[in-house]
């Protein structure tokens, strides 16, 4: 038995670089959509959010000269590529799945709608989430919070390359100690860069907990919807 049905993976855009030195690692890409296909057969409804990192990231644009929302516009156009590769993988893995972006513009995807979006996900089909919120300033893990929150996931899976939320970056400090889970509150005070503030506030005022865990791990999908004791889980 599942012990989450309906889900929001977030993935950073980042994570699809794999070994590759910009844009997406067809190995890792095909990686995740075997993960993510696994999972849907044994019964989970699937949103997913990525980001657009490894192509372009709006406020690191701004820094060197380009304007801030055009910037924004410029990554959120990011997540549709990367939302285009993994549901082309998905697809080649006879996995539905369907695409939706918060900017019109068909016929590459879907205009997002949250009546749809539910009906798919009930129906079996993967949803894609593309296009940040469609709106600048704000980043694809509030999107992630607002799908989430949107169209009724019982909890938000964000997969980074570590396994779990610690005290300080573990791969700089290796005196830093691994959280098993923290509240909301306790994760603002402690200032830990897990999620921006707007989706910290989204996440607990909807009551969506969150799951950090590694992603890069084969079957960790698999092994903490099945109900083992895997990441961090922070909730209110």
């Amino acid at each position: 038995m599942l012990k989450y049905k309906r889900i929001l993976l977030k993935l950073s855009g980042e994570s699809l670089l794999g070994q590759a030195s910009h844009g997406i690692d067809a190995t890792r890409l095909e990686s995740f959509a075997a993960q993510i296909a696994r999972i849907r057969k044994m019964g989970a409804e699937i949103g997913l959010v990525i980001g657009g990192g490894n192509i372009f990231r709006g406020l690191a644009g701004s820094r060197i000269g380009y304007d801030r929302v055009k910037g924004d516009y410029m990554g959120m156009l990011a997540t549709v590529i990367n939302g285009l590769a993994l549901q082309s993988a998905l697809l080649n893995l006879k996995t539905p799945s369907r695409l939706f972006t918060s900017i019109r513009m068909e016929p590459v995807a879907e205009y997002w709608n949250r009546d749809k979006a539910t009906r798919a996900l009930a129906a079996g089909e993967i949803c894609i989430y593309s296009g940040g919120t469609g709106n600048p300033f704000f980043t694809t893990d509030t999107t992630a919070a607002l799908r989430g929150a949107e169209t009724g996931c019982e909890i938000l899976l964000k997969g980074t390359r570590v396994d779990g939320v610690y005290s300080a970056d573990p791969e700089k400090d290796p005196t830093a100690t691994r959280y098993d889970s923290l509240t909301f509150d306790e994760a603002i005070d402690k200032n830990l860069k897990i999620m921006d503030q707007t989706a910290f506030a989204l996440c607990k005022e909807n009551n969506l907990p969150v799951l950090v865990f590694d992603m890069n791990t084969p079957g960790n999908l698999e092994r903490l919807l099945s109900g083992e004791n895997i990441g961090t889980v922070i909730r209110n």
